[in-house]
């Protein structure tokens, strides 16, 4: 059996209790294999959000990092944004994100033209919407599990 390393990590980011760290290990592996390296690293981060907005900026963070796509703050949070309201077509969108995130109409509008020049944001008939492959339910509790192989993917 191959050596796992299991690490949980747990925050609690309550103004009470202040930030803390739960390491948890869990090592799996068979007496005649004690000197074989780890295989594999499981790493878990729960951490709870004050709404789907956060937790939606969060995901897009993750995902801009993964993908290397260099996503702006600004544009992180314009598609967690357009992902929590289904579009940023609508002028009353726009200008409800020009007021929250302190931005102008046209920073939104190349904010937008980029995001869709690198498949971020697609067109849907006359709408501009988060792609559906990185779209979620940002109402609902989020598991992801980010997978970084080497080369040929063993």
């Amino acid at each position: 059996m191959d050596i796992i390393w299991h690490l949980d990590v747990m925050y609690c980011s309550s103004s009470v209790c202040g930030l803390y760290v739960i390491l948890y290990f869990c090592i799996v592996m068979s007496t005649k294999e004690l000197n074989k390296e780890a295989v594999g690293v499981l790493q878990r981060i729960k951490r709870p959000e004050e709404n789907a907005y956060d937790l939606a900026e969060k995901y897009y963070k993750i995902i801009s990092v993964v993908n290397n796509l260099k996503l702006t703050e600004r544009e992180v949070q314009l598609v967690a944004y357009t992902a929590i309201k289904g579009n940023i077509s609508y002028a009353s969108n726009r200008n409800e994100f020009c007021e929250k995130y302190d931005s102008s109409e046209a920073t939104v509008n190349n904010i937008i033209s980029k995001l869709k020049r690198i498949g971020v944001l697609v067109k849907d008939g006359n709408k501009t919407k988060v792609n559906p492959v990185i779209l979620l339910d940002f109402n609902k509790q989020l598991t992801l599990e980010i997978k970084l192989l080497h080369g040929d993917g063993r």
